[in-house]
């Protein structure tokens, strides 16, 4: 990727997908829900803007996906956002992967002058507005939250009808809505117990609304971390612990129906990140 460290170039040639997380704010005031003590994980204090971190990329590579975890809705207009992943699957020749979401901290909401009661609605109009813009022109919408004159938008993602679009959350709506309008769900730091229990729940929402379960994308997240010696299973998290114990993992997720399990790797350097998901790679098989 960088002709200045080719070591680092070299291995990561076989990463075959990079999903960003999008945090306009280090919140202090909310706690996390994925760590036991509530704080945020500390590389999220440097996280760059996801569309702007996917087109660098998108310039230094020619193969792996371009995915987004997550672009919280309530943070953007969906015309604008729109253009900007148009631009990103165009000049990456098709590679985004549009993954939303709804936000949970109320740091993030007030910073960015969003109204929590309004998540849901607005949601469903976004998602609407987000279609309209990489459809056929001219493009016209007229809801509660948006408002689209009758317009020409001639830049359309490479992507037909458009770049496929996967929804977190874990609340019943957001499963429903995720199950009904999006080509996945995007899951993360849920136990494998919790999946085990909401995977059904989402394959029985696609078949209410029409759709075939086996076509939905199930992308999991979560932290990896491989220990030399295995950790207690009750209090261990998903794809933490022994390489036969994240193994484990890796099959009771995929007999579940998960289609891609995203092991990431914190670390303080590039070197670091790499080396975390190496281990998880290798033990995962």
């Amino acid at each position: 990727m960088d002709g200045d460290t080719p070591g680092v170039a070299a291995r990561t040639a076989d990463i075959v997908n990079t999903w960003p997380p999008g945090l306009p704010v280090f919140g202090l005031m909310t706690p996390y829900p994925a760590t036991p003590d509530g704080s945020l994980p500390e590389y999220f204090k440097r996280c760059m803007d996801p569309v702007e971190a996917l087109t660098f990329a998108a310039a230094h590579t020619r193969r792996i996906t371009l995915g987004t975890s997550v672009l919280n809705m309530p943070f953007y207009n969906p015309v604008v956002l729109a253009r900007r992943l148009a631009t990103l699957d165009l000049l990456s020749g098709g590679r985004a992967r549009v993954g939303l979401g709804q936000a949970w901290s109320a740091d993030e909401l007030e910073a960015v002058g969003a109204d929590p009661k309004a998540r849901a609605s607005r949601a469903d109009e976004f998602m609407a507005v987000l279609k309209a813009m990489w459809g056929p022109d001219p493009v016209g919408f007229q809801g509660r939250h948006f408002r689209v004159a009758r317009s020409i938008v001639g830049l359309k993602p490479v992507q037909r009808p458009h770049p496929p679009i996967y929804l977190a959350g874990y609340v019943a709506p957001a499963l429903r809505r995720a199950a009904s309008v999006a080509d996945g769900w995007l899951p993360a730091n849920v136990p494998v117990a919790g999946m085990a229990q909401m995977v059904p729940q989402l394959h029985a929402l696609a078949r209410q609304a029409g759709r075939d379960p086996g076509r939905l994308e199930i992308i999991y997240m979560t932290p990896a971390q491989i220990t030399s010696t295995p950790l207690d299973d009750a209090k261990r998290g998903a794809l933490c612990g022994s390489a036969a114990q994240v193994r484990g993992d890796v099959g009771r997720l995929a007999d579940l129906g998960v289609t891609e399990i995203i092991g990431w790797s914190g670390g303080g350097t590039v070197e670091e990140m790499l080396q975390g998901l190496e281990r998880f790679r290798e033990a995962a098989g």
